[in-house]
């Protein structure tokens, strides 16, 4: 079922890569093209998941429209403007817990708004609705140390969200933990971006993983990336209703059918990947 990334009637996509390529330096001075000519469009309030091989890019493409990286050639663009640098309004979970050791759980919250000039009053409340949404009200105090793996992503997303992102870009978020967790913390990630609910007005979410059962059930549609370097293969639209439930939907057939059908595509890529890497190990 590959569809067209269209943003709708009027409406400028909340984000847009138009043929974006990346090109690193190597420490001996060649050139490494992480991805190519990428060509994608997010609508406002969708959910998006970005599944590839190993090492294809699909982190390099989070960094491309965060601004922490630029393109070597073509534009990325959010809400139609060209990407220049880090916005305010894009939220970043990454794959490590990127919270202060020597802050308390409230003061990690506390420290986006109050960079951003909010004064501390305001801040501290705005830290505390948020730590109550994801279930540590009565961790406030608490160091990250003290905190279990699941409490310490959840830290993160009250960090992201309480930010209000309109772009919320996330790579693997989740990939450290154990299963039950990780199904745990992708019902609370739907239930706080609230797509189901409020589609006018939630972020819109670009999600890599390697997952693609957590991919199916968490997005609007399924972006493939080729092998390395990366470019958009098919995108998939997943007609699964909301609101869902990580682990029910897995049962259902229809999600058992569009498995199948990206797998079929993805299958191929992971198989080059890995037919390249055992020529290099020959």
């Amino acid at each position: 079922m590959t569809t067209h990334s269209d943003p709708g009637p009027g409406a400028a996509p909340a984000i847009e890569l138009r043929g974006a390529s990346k090109v690193f330096r190597t420490p001996s001075g060649a050139g490494h093209t992480a991805v190519r000519d990428l060509g994608l469009t997010v609508r406002q309030g969708e959910f998006v998941a970005v599944v590839g091989p190993t090492g294809c890019g699909k982190s390099t493409t989070l960094t491309l429209v965060s601004g922490l990286e630029e393109p070597t050639e073509g534009q990325v663009l959010i809400g139609g403007e060209p990407v220049t640098g880090i916005r305010p309004e894009v939220g970043f979970v990454f794959q490590q817990d990127a919270v202060f050791p020597w802050r308390t759980v409230l003061s990690n919250v506390m420290a986006g708004p109050r960079f951003r000039g909010v004064p501390k009053a305001a801040a501290k409340e705005r830290a505390r609705d948020w730590l109550g949404r994801v279930g540590l009200a009565a961790f406030e105090d608490r160091y990250p140390h003290q905190l279990s793996g699941g409490q310490r992503k959840r830290v993160a997303l009250a960090q992201t969200f309480v930010g209000e992102p309109r772009i919320l870009l996330m790579d693997e978020p989740f990939s450290a933990l154990d299963v039950q967790t990780r199904a745990l913390m992708s019902d609370e990630l739907l239930e706080l971006w609230g797509g189901a609910s409020a589609p006018d007005t939630a972020a819109s979410v670009v999600f890599v993983t390697h997952d693609l059962e957590e991919a199916i059930a968490l997005a609007d549609r399924v972006v493939v990336m080729t092998a390395g370097p990366a470019t958009v293969k098919e995108v998939f639209a997943v007609d699964l209703p909301r609101p869902r439930q990580v682990e029910s939907v897995r049962l259902e057939p229809r999600f058992i059918e569009i498995y199948r059908e990206i797998w079929s595509s993805l299958g191929e890529e992971v198989r080059i990947t890995r037919e390249r890497g055992a020529g290099h190990a020959a």
